[in-house]
């Protein structure tokens, strides 16, 4: 049994505690991996199912995560995003110190839904360029992302690594469409099958999903995005000023 056993506390409670105080302490360092069960059971001297109980709480407090197939990971502080400009993700990455990397999924031609084609301002059905990658900071996937262009800026963009490149770079850089402005769209959803196996997360956990449309000069739209951020990673910040008040 547990050293120190405190018989007025559940067992669970006190390996719990233990853990914790652990990665508080950075015994167990962010991104690093729970010891097996045989290992805990062992170390506390509890059965399985104690150990389980303990670690389904560490998850529900947001301390640990389970990643399928691979076990349980003390989780990152979450990244604290500012949404005061149009920026691309490796910007915002690079900004806070992080390395942003990406990994392509999918990307053709399709034709454009109701949702796409109002946002891109193309007809119904009309084909436009779909890009899928997910996103990734330090070696750990952050976003899926889906971006979709009008073809012919579509086409062009595609033939690019777009492992390595990103895509606003290439907008501006390459092709001469600067971005002056977007809107953006932030809900709170549940990542569905697709995005939970992109992102190697349990279907159902909660994600953030930012839609946004950016327009080159002329407001004419050039990207429109769904992006699902993992909602235990990262946090949106944004400062408001509020509207002077007319005097009476």
């Amino acid at each position: 049994m547990m050293s120190g056993l405190d018989r007025a506390s559940p067992l669970y409670d006190q390996v719990e505690a233990a853990l914790a105080s652990d990665i508080v302490a950075a015994t167990l360092p962010p991104g690093s991996q729970l010891p097996p069960e045989d290992s805990l059971t062992a170390r506390f001297g509890v059965s399985r199912t104690t150990v389980r109980k303990a670690v389904e709480n560490l998850v529900a407090r947001g301390l640990v995560e389970i990643r399928r197939g691979r076990g349980t990971f003390v989780t990152e502080p979450k990244i604290r995003q500012d949404l005061t400009e149009l920026s691309g993700f490796v910007e915002d990455m690079m900004a806070l110190g992080r390395n942003p990397t990406a990994r392509l999924l999918d990307k053709r031609a399709v034709p454009a839904s109701k949702t796409v084609a109002q946002h891109l301002g193309v007809a119904l059905g009309t084909h436009v360029y779909r890009i899928e990658r997910v996103r990734l900071v330090d070696g750990i996937a952050m976003s899926f992302d889906e971006t979709y262009l009008p073809l012919d800026i579509g086409e062009k963009i595609a033939g690019h690594d777009l492992e390595a490149e990103p895509i606003f770079a290439l907008l501006e850089g390459k092709y001469d469409l600067p971005l002056v402005e977007a809107q953006y769209q932030l809900e709170a959803v549940t990542a569905d099958e697709y995005v939970a196996q992109a992102l190697g997360i349990e279907v159902g956990s909660p994600i953030f999903l930012i839609e946004r449309t950016s327009y080159t000069e002329g407001q004419k739209p050039v990207d429109y995005e769904k992006l699902y951020y993992r909602g235990d990673l990262i946090k949106f910040v944004t400062r408001l000023s509020r509207r002077p008040r007319a005097r009476t």
